[in-house]
């Protein structure tokens, strides 16, 4: 079997104007999940929390969530949003699949968190793996940015 390379499908931005996404920010988000791994390893992370026939990744359902808050949801069914755009997000969980997940996860308690954190932590979004770089000073002869009306 074949494992996936990313929880959600690739999209690519145009700008032409044909066709308009209304979550289009959320493409930069979902690339930094992808990029970082993140995706991945939150889905090995609460595999133990899926179902045998579950049609639903745990994963992606988390990751959904906090997606949806990240465009402005503050509840659950603000997933919704994301249904609204499969070309984009994908196959999203429904509501009761959502709430059962969320259940469960907090029945487990420290479990899950511990899980969440392992996750965050094998992904490159952990602390220490972004190194600060030196700020950037302007080249000689490049152009400047005047501020000064004519």
């Amino acid at each position: 079997m074949r494992e996936p390379i990313s929880s959600y499908p690739r999209v690519r931005v145009q700008a032409d104007g044909r066709q308009v996404v209304s979550q289009a920010g959320a493409v930069l988000l979902m690339e930094t999940v992808r990029k970082t791994g993140l995706d991945q390893a939150i889905s090995a992370a609460l595999a133990p929390w899926r179902k045998p026939r579950a049609v639903h990744d745990p994963g992606k359902i988390l990751l959904d969530v906090a997606m949806a808050v990240a465009l402005g949801g503050d509840c659950l069914a603000d997933v919704a949003m994301l249904r609204c755009e499969p070309a984009v997000f994908g196959p999203v969980a429904s509501d009761p699949t959502i709430s059962r997940l969320i259940d469960t996860l907090a029945a487990s308690g420290e479990k899950a968190l511990e899980a969440v954190r392992s996750a965050r932590s094998k992904s490159a979004i952990a602390p220490g793996r972004w190194q600060a770089r030196p700020p950037r000073t302007p080249t000689a002869g490049s152009p400047s940015i005047s501020t000064a009306s004519s």
